[in-house]
Parts: structure tokens; C-alpha cells; sequence
């Protein structure tokens, strides 16, 4: 059906179809919705929305919610998961069409899952993906600058991502609860929502904390608890999972051996180990603030890093600034090809060279050849990061073209034509 409508889209002038679109959006959610029986009537939905930290705190809710036996079913970037059964995320976008996400719930729905974990995203808000789903509880991660030139500014960004918030209001599910991340400014206006049960989280809730790079220890109801995930960012992610969690009445004991048992997620400061003696980091970080973060994760290594343009056509304001980051942070930075789609590669890399200050970079365009570099320069201790794609399926090239990649597979690849052997 998505592929029908896309169709009908391209045979209509550009400029009629933009003043239609929100109708046009909206009559076919609301379709979608008529047709697959308003299921989200019938299952517990929670929603999880936010610049950074979705698809972690999505699959951190889901652990919690499993060893409490809840039975769950999983919609974001990494994958789709009802109950047992789960495939991988191909479609280069969070959630799919309307049609896909009523149809989900439905499958959801008829495998008797008790809960279902959707990641909401701003572009899909503004196609009104979130219309007509009956949410019971939204967890707000933050919001920092992200998708600039597609909505227009940071206040539509914004309001964008408070409409997801909204629709929570309008549910008729009781109690609706909002859990917000009390670190971040915007907390109050997300908080506004009409819901019953509002809380927040911060990071203080867990000190005394200790970050390593591959442990975090905090304090959980009074003694320490340990996490394989690394970094401040994980520990924002793993409370907002707990906050939740306690709100709806799972325990600690529950919780606690959740994350405890909790190994990570791919493509989110995602280890590669092939037996080499130094680290291998895949990570998804596309913003600025992510990317400094997971450098500050191994601020006491050597790091060797290699990054890309955040995609073509979009936030070119932030590649001098993702420049000027990995500048002030590696010891060694490498320039390469990431999503180009309809732009010039190279005039993306000469951007993000720009910001790049004393020392400069090298710019090696093909993205197997600059991990191939990377690991090449690599020493005892060392920590080679590669950033932007983390579990991206595709590198998006000119006129829809797209290659199949997987930046860890690649440097699991290329670790073995060094000798490295797991």
C-alpha cells in the first residue's frame, strides 16, 4: 500500500502535493488505522521519542520488560521484534509507513504480547505516523538541535516532537504516564502533556556513579550496580529504562538483574573484538553532542577516529562542528564517504575538514579503505572509533542507489586480513 501511495504521490505537481500534504498524511493514517482495527486499542503501547538515546532505551525497556515475563513486541531503528520472532531494520528509516505500523500492532495484537516498545521520530511525526495509536506511556530521552533544514528551524523541530508527546494526551488509555529526562532543558514543555503519572529521571539519581569504557557502576536503591554499557549517555538511557520500569511496578530485584544481564546493542558503542589488543568501536553517533560523548568514553586512550558527513541534503550546518569535535578530541582522524545521497561526496568531507583545527585529517573517500587505514595505525591500547552509520544497512548513494554495509562486519573483515583472529 506505502508503495502505491508513493506512486500516486510523484504524479502530482510538487507544489499542489506540498499544501495537501498534511491531509494527505493524515487521511491515510487514519485509513491505516480503519482497516487494521484501531489495534493499539487493545495492547499496551509505550512510545519513545527524543534526538538521541531511542533505540537504546527502547531495547534497555524491552530487557526489563522480559525478565519481568512480560511478553513484548519491538518497532525502532535496530529491528522488529514480536515476541520471539524478530527481523532486522532494513528500511533506512525508524518506522516505516502508516500502514506498516498498523499492521504491527495487529500482528502484536493477535501474538498476545502485552507490551509494544515504538520508537518516534520527528520525520515520522510529520507524516502523522503517530496518529491513531492509542499510546499508555511516552518516555522523553532529550532534544538538541537535529534535522535543522528538513523541518525548517529547531522551534518546528521541536514542536514536531512535542506532537508525539500530545497524542499521549489524547489517549484514552488510563493511567498515562510521562517519563522525561530531567537533564535536559526541555523536560517541562514535554511534562506539560496532558497525562496522570508524570515523572523524571537524572543522572544524579545514580551517584555515586563510575564510568569506564567497558563498565558503568551506579547506585540502584541504595548498593551499586554494575552495567556492561560505558558512558554518561548509557547511564541516562539505562534510568529513563528504570524510571519506567518502577513506574509500571516491576521490581528491583527485577530490574536489576535485567541490567545486569544486559550485554549491549549494535552499532551503540558497539565492542568489535577479533582478539587484537587495542578497541574497535562502532557507533551511530550522527550529532554533535553524541559524538563528543563517545570520545569522552575513552578519553584515556589514543584514539584513531573515523567519521563521515551525517548524510547529504541534510544538517550541513553541524559538519564543521563534527570537525572541530574530532579535532579537539583524536589523536588520528580519518575523512570518509558516509551517505552522500544526492550530494557531492567530497564537497560534504571538504565541510568537516573545515572544522578540523591543528594536526588536520586524512580523507581516504572509500569507507572500507579508511577503516582498513584506521586499524592499520592501531597500537597496543588504542581505541579506533568509527561513527555515523552504527547498524545502517545501506550507504545511501545519487538517485536512490544504495550499497549494502555494515561497519562492523567490515572491521571484523578487515581485523582478519591484519591477522586477528577472535
Amino acid at each position: 500500500m506505502e508503495n502505491i501511495l508513493r506512486t500516486i504521490k510523484k504524479l502530482i505537481p510538487h507544489n499542489i502535493f506540498h499544501s495537501l500534504q498534511p491531509a494527505y498524511h493524515y487521511i491515510f493514517a487514519l485509513i491505516a488505522a480503519i482497516i487494521y482495527r484501531f489495534p493499539s486499542r487493545k495492547i499496551k503501547v509505550l512510545a519513545i521519542t527524543g534526538t538521541k538515546g531511542k533505540t537504546s532505551t527502547t531495547e534497555i525497556v524491552n530487557a526489563i520488560l522480559e525478565e519481568a515475563g512480560y511478553k513484548t513486541a519491538l518497532a525502532g531503528t535496530l529491528r522488529f521484534k514480536i515476541d520471539d520472532n524478530e527481523e532486522r531494520n532494513l528500511y533506512k528509516m525508524t518506522i516505516p509507513g502508516r500502514f506498516f505500523v498498523q499492521r504491527f500492532l495487529r500482528r502484536a495484537v493477535r501474538a498476545k504480547c502485552d507490551w509494544v516498545i515504538i520508537e518516534m521520530t520527528s520525520e515520522g511525526a510529520r507524516q502523522f505516523r503517530h496518529k491513531f495509536i492509542d499510546f499508555d506511556a511516552l518516555i522523553f530521552t532529550n532534544l538538541s538541535p537535529e534535522h535543522i533544514e528538513s523541518h525548517g528551524s529547531f522551534e518546528n523541530y521541536k514542536e514536531a516532537k512535542k506532537s508525539i508527546a500530545e497524542t499521549l494526551s489524547h489517549s484514552a488509555k488510563r493511567p498515562r504516564i510521562i517519563v522525561a529526562n530531567g537533564d535536559n532543558k526541555y523536560a517541562s514543555e514535554f511534562l506539560e502533556v496532558g497525562a496522570d503519572i508524570k515523572t523524571t529521571y537524572s543522572i544524579k539519581d545514580a551517584e555515586p556513579y563510575t564510568l569506564e569504557k567497558d563498565l558503568t557502576t551506579f547506585n540502584f536503591m541504595g548498593a551499586p550496580l554494575k552495567s556492561h554499557l560505558s558512558g554518561a549517555f548509557n547511564l541516562s538511557n539505562m534510568l529513563a529504562g528504570i524510571s519506567f520500569a518502577r513506574t509500571i511496578g516491576v521490581s528491583p530485584e527485577v530490574i536489576r538483574r535485567a541490567i545486569e544481564k544486559f550485554h549491549g546493542i549494535r552499532g551503540r558503542v558497539e565492542h568489535v573484538n577479533m582478539g587484537q589488543d587495542f578497541d574497535v568501536i562502532v557507533d551511530y553517533a550522527h550529532t554533535t553532542d553524541s559524538l563528543e560523548k563517545v570520545y569522552e568514553v575513552f578519553q584515556d586512550s589514543r584514539k584513531i577516529c573515523v567519521l563521515g558527513g551525517t548524510g547529504g541534503g541534510r544538517d550541513s550546518w553541524k559538519r564543521p562542528a563534527m570537525g572541530a569535535i574530532a579535532g579537539a578530541h583524536c589523536d588520528e582522524i580519518i575523512l570518509t564517504n558516509e551517505d552522500p545521497y544526492d550530494e557531492d561526496p567530497q564537497k560534504i568531507v571538504s565541510e568537516i575538514m573545515a572544522g578540523v583545527e591543528s594536526g588536520g585529517a586524512k580523507i581516504i573517500m572509500d569507507r572500507r579503505e579508511a577503516i582498513a587505514y584506521a586499524l592499520s595505525l592501531a597500537k597496543i591500547g588504542d581505541a579506533v572509533i568509527i561513527t555515523g552509520k552504527g547498524t545502517d544497512p545501506y550507504i545511501m548513494g545519487p538517485n536512490g542507489t544504495k550499497t549494502q554495509w555494515d561497519d562492523a562486519d567490515v572491521a571484523r573483515e578487515e581485523l582478519t586480513k591484519l591477522g586477528f583472529k577472535k
